[in-house]
């Protein structure tokens, strides 16, 4: 990636006060929930968004799946139509539900995530990112998410999408969980690194483990007044970059202040800045 924006994405979860409404995910079905305004009504809709984050400067695209308001190929279709159209590239689908690693609902929620594998490949992903389990790491909690990801492998054999986790719940909490899953599964599935999901005095460290090991990044910085915190993003920013990472940078805005097209550009420009000539 030798152009620096091809080094810079955004999630749909940055701008989810900007699409609103969200369809929260019910494990039992396939089917799409009916739509829940907690964010409000929205001013843009997804199969907007492509054109609207093209104009802003942004090329690189990741949909939390929560964001899509149907699975039919027709709709589908005309969202994949759109990312063509404007030369946006989805970088990768954010499957945000289900647990391989739940005693009781683990096959069920592994068989639910394959279907939505099956939404990133119609969509045209690059990636699924999965959630690799929410329970405590234990020698049976790890074997489930081990067996629960080859299922998913098996069922995406052939297809160029490539499978990914994140150190995100339980499972993953440490960096030694994320390398013994990762070695388990042989280099098939691979990372996203997280810059928000650790807290504590190793968090740095931590970042720096796994992050040779990470093609993708979610650069989330936090806000306080609307003031970025520049000191921990530069210190995430180099744990990355100490460890060789050279995949894109997804941006991640949640706060209130100074907005999320104004948070965005504030984290861009903070990465561009620190990127290596």
């Amino acid at each position: 990636m030798a152009d620096p924006n091809q080094r810079i994405a955004v999630s749909t979860w940055s701008l989810h006060r900007l699409l609103g409404t969200i369809y929260p995910h019910d494990l039992t079905t396939d089917a799409v929930s009916d739509g829940d305004d907690r964010f409000g009504e929205g001013e843009e809709s997804l199969l907007g968004l492509p054109s609207v984050l093209n104009n802003h400067g942004y090329n690189r695209l990741e949909i939390v799946s929560f964001h899509l308001r149907s699975r039919d190929p027709v709709y589908l279709g005309e969202l994949r139509d759109q990312l063509n159209v404007t030369g946006v590239t989805l970088q990768t689908l954010l499957i945000d539900a289900g647990d391989m690693t739940d005693p009781v609902h683990g096959e069920r929620d592994t068989r639910w995530i394959g279907g939505w594998i099956d939404v990133a490949n119609a969509l045209g992903a690059e990636n699924a990112r999965i959630i690799a389990g929410k329970q405590l790491p234990t020698a049976e909690t790890m074997a489930r998410s081990v067996a629960g990801f080859k299922e998913l492998l098996a069922l995406n054999a052939g297809s160029p999408l490539k499978l990914v986790t994140e150190n995100w719940f339980d499972l993953l909490s440490t960096p030694a969980a994320v390398h013994e899953l990762l070695d388990r599964l042989d280099g098939q599935v691979g990372l996203l690194a997280d810059f928000g999901n650790w807290t504590g005095p190793d968090k740095y460290a931590g970042l720096q483990s796994i992050f040779p090991r990470a093609s993708l990044c979610h650069a989330k910085a936090s806000f306080a007044d609307g003031q970025m915190d520049e000191a921990d993003y530069g210190l995430c920013l180099a744990a990355a970059q100490d460890a060789g990472y050279a995949g894109p940078y997804t941006l991640i805005f949640d706060a209130e202040h100074p907005g999320e097209w104004a948070g965005l550009g504030e984290e861009r420009d903070f990465i561009l800045s620190r990127l290596p000539d």
